[in-house]
Formats: structure tokens, C-alpha cells, sequence
């Protein structure tokens, strides 16, 4: 079966099928320049794409499907460490971008062939569907230490979970997907992009998500994060005329309780929310047709086992009350770290379940509550998952770093702001050490905040304990 079926016929087809940051195209149209980006990359080890929200984006992701090459989603906001990085370990051989792209050929491609895409090309070439366990996507995801490892998503993987997705939320090819996520990770992407595609439902991406673009779509799902979800809730205006939707789908981090009750009282829809990881796809969501409860995340889906385990490896009672590491197993684990078997080795456990790295507690109906992260140096930040080393090691970086350590503390807009404590060698200011990280790293990943120190605390180890600073962002 198809990866991509609507684009298979059977769903019907109109001009404005797909409307990306206000440009319309039909399903048809997608085809045939997507064709010519899969007659050009046929072949290739991978495919990066310089992931803008824009429809060069998605006929670059879906070429890259037809021709069965990998496709590496590039942020467009990474800085040339990091995206040197990712080209390199990926072994892309070309770079899709919008003709004219100013951030192309800025010396950082790394040595990668750029591919200019244009959507007004058409080819009617046709390509066999690609095997089920064939490579779709390597994703980059920020671990707590080091450079983002590559993980290796099958196309039979990101079609078990959109089918058992569809399931949940009762996702059919007469809704309208709003949304205006980025499209480097599997929420705006895989879900919000391919779920269209493989359903047949409308899709209307806001190119940013904003109340205003959101209320403007008359859509009848919408996907968001939570510091979207709290914008809109801020904006009862905008947040009214969401009444005739059918579904509000929350990921990517907990939805603060105020704001799912917010929102169901301005929209009158209690949200969906779901739970999952760049390496294991969407796995646990409440449904369409059940119950919706604050700070849950639900059920796991259709295909997807999950249990609790505590420190010493021995399983955690379902009673609603133990907390443990969360495991799952299913259809939708990936298959890998790219080039990373020490990671690897970390992440599943001897009998097949991958380690998510969250504790968890579920209830004896099998409701599914996320406590947090069992390590403190994963930071979820306005839907981003930020890896505190990597944002520690640019800090270093600087001539005027001696150390440095970032935490995630709460924030009621972004869920959790980045945060660095810093010990300076010389003169230098917290907005220079921003503007330092914002040029080496993703935007997203600078600090909000940096608080200069004389020292940070360790323990007998010289391990900084970071609940302590996290302690002391809380007093500030």
C-alpha cells in the first residue's frame, strides 16, 4: 500500500486541497513537481531538505518519498555548526531549498549539492512504491549531551502510526488539518503534513501558528503545542471562532491544566492529548470518542504496548499513584540511531522495548499521565525538545566562557525557557551570549535567560546539580 495515498487518487482533488502559508495547490499539482524532485535525487544516499513552511518544502519531503530517498528535514533556523553536522553525519548528497533562498550558499552547505526546487515543474514519471522497511526519514533529535543523533524512521513505521492515529481521532479525508508548526520534526511533518496526505483531508498550514491565522482557517482539526494552545487561549476572540472545529489536538509537551480548562471553555472542546518522541512516532493519545482528562495523555494506540519500570529494572504497578521509566514497543519504533550503536545500546533494553527517558504513571484503566523527564537535561521549550549540553558546549565556546550550565525553568508561555548559569572569563554580557548561541544553534535553543555566577554548585563528583539551580530560577 502506498505511503502517500491520497495522492493515489480515490479522494477527490481540488485547486486549494493543500494551502501552505497562503499558496494553494492541488494534490495534482503536488505529484507532478514532487515528480521532478524524485527524477533528480533518484539514487541518492539522502535527501536534505531546508525545511521552511512552505510548498517547495513539502514537494521536496514528498520527491524524496516517490524516489524511496531518505529525506534528512534540514531546521532553517540551525546554525552552520549544526547543520554542518547534520549534512554530514545524514551523508545527504543534495540540499533541497525555495529558488532563491538567501540562506543557501551562505559557506555552510558542507560541501553538499544544493537542488533548487520549483513547484510550477511538472514530470509524469512513475515510481514503484518503496518497501515498507525502507528508510522515509532520518530526524535529528537533541539528546542531553553532544550533537543531534539521526533517527531512522521507517515508512511502514510512519504509516502504522498515522493509520492508528486516524483510528483515535476518527481522522478522515473530510476534515481540514490546520496547523502552523515547523516542519523539521514529526508533528508539523509526519502528522501534520503526511497525515493529510495519507487520509485525504484538506490541509491548511498557517505558515506561523497565531490566534489570528488559526481562527481565519475554518478548519475542523487543529494541531498545536502548548505555548500555542496558551496564545490562543489568551485570545478569546480568536479562540471563539474555533467552536466549529472538531478536534484540538495538544503535543509535543504537557498541556498546563489551566489552559486545557481555557480552552474548553472559550471553544467548547476539551483537547486531545497525546504523547510521543522523534524516535518512537506518536504512541499514547486520548481519543476522539473518550474521555478527555486534564493531564493525561490517554491511551496507548492501536499496535503500541507500553509498561512501567522502576530503577532497579523491576515493573511499577499500574495503581495511578507508582511512578516509572515509561518503555514502549510497537510499529512505530524506529530503527536506529544513524551511525550511533552506543546510543543504540542505551536505548533498548534486552528484549526489544525502547527507553523513552520519561517517568510516567499509569492508572489502573490504563490512562497514561507524563511526570517529567528522568533526566533534568532535556528541555521542552514552546514545543522543541532542546538538549541542554548542546546549548552548554556553544556557551563554551565563547572567549569569555569559563562554564557553563542550562536548565529548563518553568515558563507559563514556552512550558519550559532555557536557562544559563555562567561563570565569565572576562568581559561579557547575557545578551552577547544570546546573540552568541542564536548564530551557532537553532534560534530556539538560545538562552532566555543568563544569570552570570561566581561558581555553580557540584557535588563530591563535580557533577553541577542542576535541581539546585533549577531551585534558585524558581526564587528569581
Amino acid at each position: 500500500m502506498a505511503l502517500l495515498t491520497a495522492l493515489q487518487g480515490g479522494f477527490g482533488d481540488s485547486a486549494d486541497a493543500l494551502r501552505i502559508d497562503g499558496r494553494a495547490f492541488s494534490r495534482e499539482d503536488l505529484l507532478g513537481a514532487a515528480t521532478v524532485v524524485a527524477d533528480r535525487v533518484a539514487g541518492a544516499p539522502a535527501l536534505a531538505v531546508l525545511a521552511r513552511p512552505s510548498v517547495e518544502t513539502v514537494t521536496a519531503v514528498v520527491g524524496g518519498l516517490l524516489a524511496g530517498v531518505p529525506v534528512v528535514p534540514l531546521p532553517p533556523d540551525s546554525g552552520p555548526k549544526e547543520r554542518e553536522h547534520i549534512l554530514r553525519d545524514s551523508g545527504a548528497a543534495l540540499l533541497a531549498h525555495a529558488v532563491g533562498d538567501s540562506a543557501v550558499g551562505d559557506g555552510a552547505m558542507g560541501g553538499v549539492e544544493a537542488l533548487p526546487v520549483d513547484p510550477a515543474e511538472r514530470s509524469a514519471t512513475t515510481y514503484a512504491e518503496p518497501a515498507g522497511d525502507a528508510t522515509g526519514f532520518v530526524l535529528y533529535t537533541s539528546g542531553t549531551t553532544g550533537a543531534p543523533k539521526g533517527a531512522v524512521i521507517r515508512r511502514e513505521a510512519v504509516a502504522a502510526d498515522l493509520d492508528a492515529l486516524a483510528a483515535a481521532w476518527q481522522w478522515t479525508a473530510g476534515d481540514t488539518l490546520v496547523h502552523g508548526l515547523p516542519l523539521f520534526h514529526v508533528h508539523g511533518l509526519l502528522l501534520g503534513v503526511l497525515g493529510a496526505l495519507r487520509t485525504g483531508s484538506r490541509l491548511v498550514h498557517t505558515g506561523r501558528p497565531t490566534p489570528a491565522g488559526y481562527a481565519a482557517a475554518g478548519g475542523s482539526l487543529y494541531f498545536g503545542v502548548p505555548t500555542v494552545w496558551s496564545r490562543l487561549a489568551a485570545d478569546p476572540e480568536a479562540a471563539s471562532a474555533l467552536v466549529g472545529a472538531r478536534l484540538l489536538v495538544s503535543g509535543s509537551a504537557p498541556l498546563p491544566v489551566p489552559v486545557f480548562e481555557r480552552l474548553a471553555e472559550l471553544t467548547g472542546h476539551a483537547p486531545i492529548e497525546r504523547y510521543g518522541m522523534t524516535e518512537s512516532l506518536i504512541t499514547v493519545s486520548t481519543r476522539a470518542d473518550g474521555e478527555r482528562r486534564p493531564g493525561s495523555v490517554g491511551l496507548p494506540l492501536d499496535g503500541v504496548r507500553t509498561r512501567l519500570v522502576g530503577e532497579d529494572g523491576a515493573p511499577v504497578p499500574s495503581d495511578g499513584e507508582t511512578v516509572g521509566e515509561l518503555q514502549v514497543a510497537g510499529p512505530t519504533l524506529f530503527s536506529g540511531y544513524l551511525n550511533r550503536p552506543d546510543a543504540d545500546a542505551e536505548a533498548w533494553t534486552a528484549d526489544g522495548w525502547f527507553r523513552t527517558g520519561d517517568v510516567a504513571v499509569i492508572g489502573p484503566d490504563g490512562f497514561h499521565r507524563i511526570v517529567g523527564r528522568a533526566s533534568v537535561d532535556l528541555i521542552k521549550s514552546g514545543g522543541y525538545r532542546i538538549g541542554a549540553g548542546e546549548v552548554e558546549a556553544a556557551l563554551r565556546d565563547h572567549p569569555a566562557v569559563a562554564d557553563a550550565a542550562v536548565v529548563g525553568a518553568p515558563d507559563e508561555d514556552l512550558g519550559q525557557a532555557v536557562v544559563a548559569y555562567v561563570i565569565a572569563d572576562g568581559p561579557v554580557t547575557g545578551d552577547q551570549l544570546t546573540a552568541f548561541v542564536a548564530e551557532r544553534l537553532s534560534v530556539h535553543k538560545r538562552p532566555r535567560r543568563v544569570v552570570l555566577v561566581p561558581e555553580l554548585p557540584r557535588n563530591a563528583m563535580g557533577k553541577v546539580l542542576k535541581k539546585q539551580l533549577l531551585a534558585e530560577s524558581d526564587e528569581r
